[in-house]
Formats: structure tokens, sequence, C-alpha cells
């Protein structure tokens, strides 16, 4: 199994990082995407692929709540490290309307220059958008056609927010938000409208823990991707061997991994 999308930079992880990752890989998730979501973070998650060569990638770029810290500096973190086989997606980059940490101008001219880049370089995106699908998919679709690939990263919108981003031909990431009785309960319906061939599973770890889980620890891990796997095989109604398949090949192809 792979997981697209887990923050394992982050500080929680300070202390048994090693220990998490080998959960992860003895629970079958084989291979793990760290998130760069900062330049800093970017930096650590390529080092971490040097450490755990066999297992681990990366992406690099700015997550909409830094997007006031873009410079060009950032352009030159981000042209260097994609440049390495580790580093599969320029991202995480989009735009966050929910807490608004950088100003919408500073968000959509982050966005656009990380756009710019994917262009330039032929590499994936990797799309965060919460809150902003209004301002998202104009700027999204007036680039579709140049940039090779993306995926809207930990999916939890509309059913017309969906639908725009499959017209697009993007690819959807799917998070523990989907077993969240709370508020996960649209997408079990909207899953079974994304077909396994646009389909990725990731954790983003630490955050979403599955919340049917029932565990005693609120921090999520790359070893509880097997269990989100078996909710959205059960709710698309898809054998679980094959669904797994399926969505390795997807990811496999995807970031060419």
């Amino acid at each position: 199994m792979i997981d697209i999308g887990a923050n394992l930079t982050h500080d929680s992880f300070s202390k048994d990082r090693k220990q998490v990752i080998q959960a992860a890989i003895d629970a079958g998730v084989s291979r793990m995407i760290v998130t760069g979501s900062s330049m800093s973070c970017s930096q650590k998650a390529y080092d971490l692929t040097q450490v755990y060569s066999d297992h681990l990638f990366s992406t690099v770029g700015v997550h909409p709540h830094h997007a006031s810290e873009y410079s060009e500096e950032t352009e030159k973190l981000i042209l260097r490290l994609i440049a390495h086989d580790k580093v599969v997606a320029i991202g995480e980059t989009g735009l966050d309307y929910f807490r608004n940490f950088s100003p919408v101008e500073a968000q959509i001219f982050s966005f656009e220059q990380h756009i710019k880049l994917a262009i330039e370089t032929g590499a994936p995106l990797f799309l965060h958008q919460r809150e902003a699908h209004k301002d998202f998919y104009p700027i999204l679709k007036e680039h579709r056609d140049n940039i090779s690939k993306l995926v809207v990263h930990c999916f939890t919108d509309t059913k017309e927010a969906l639908f725009d981003y499959l017209d697009l031909d993007c690819h959807i990431g799917i998070t523990g938000w989907i077993c969240d009785e709370r508020r996960g309960l649209h997408l079990r319906e909207l899953i079974k409208n994304i077909p396994s061939n646009r389909l990725m599973l990731e954790t983003d770890a630490p955050y979403l823990i599955p919340r049917d889980l029932k565990l005693k620890t609120r921090r999520n891990e790359p070893r509880n991707l097997p269990h989100i796997m078996q909710v959205v095989a059960e709710l698309k109604e898809i054998d679980l061997a094959t669904f797994k398949k399926e969505i390795k090949q997807t990811s496999l192809r995807f970031f060419k991994i």
C-alpha cells in the first residue's frame, strides 16, 4: 500500500519517527510520500527520503497557511528539490480560506507560482483546497491543459466540487475523514463517484485519525491506512484485494515510484 500524504516531519513524530515508519511497513504500507508544507518542512521531508530510501518519497512546496513566506528562495528550493528522483510532486499548495493564516492575495500568488513551476518542470501538483473552491477552481481550470498531473489531496468538499475536479481529469486523495461520523458522512456517498483510476488514499498523519478506530491516541499514523482502505472498499462495494491492487497501480502511475 502507498500512503500518498503523511506529514512525517511533524514534531509529534520527533521521538519515535523510526518506530512509526517501521510500524507502517509492518502493516503493509511499504511506501509513504512525506508532504512538504513549508521551506524547512520540504527540506526535512527530502532529508528523510535519504535516510529511508526504500520506503519514503516527498513533495516540495508551501502550504497556503505559509503562503506569505513565498519568495525567490522558495522558488529556488522547489526547483532544486524537484530535480531529485525522490521528490515526486510540487506542493502542498492551493487555497485555504477556513482560517486564512495568510492573506487571500498571498495565497493566490503562491498557488499560481507553484502552478508555473509545475508547468515548467512537468512535475505533478499536490493540491490543498478548503472552503476556497470559488477561487481555486477557476485558477486550476485556466492552467489545467498545461499541467501534467494533479491530485486534490484530502478531499472533503461538495459533490459539485468533486465533479468539477473529475471533469478536469484530477486525481482525488481521500483520508480518514471518511471514517468520521460527525463530518465525513457526505463523503460516503460521493466516494462511489470516484473511479479507481482517479482515487488515491492517504492518512495525512498526524492529522485526521479515523475516529471509528477508537484509539487512545489522537495522533494519526501511516499504519492506519489499511483501515481507511477497507472502509472505502466497502463503501464502493469492491473486493478488498481487487481495490488494493487498483489503488496501488493508480498511485504508482501518478507518482512514478
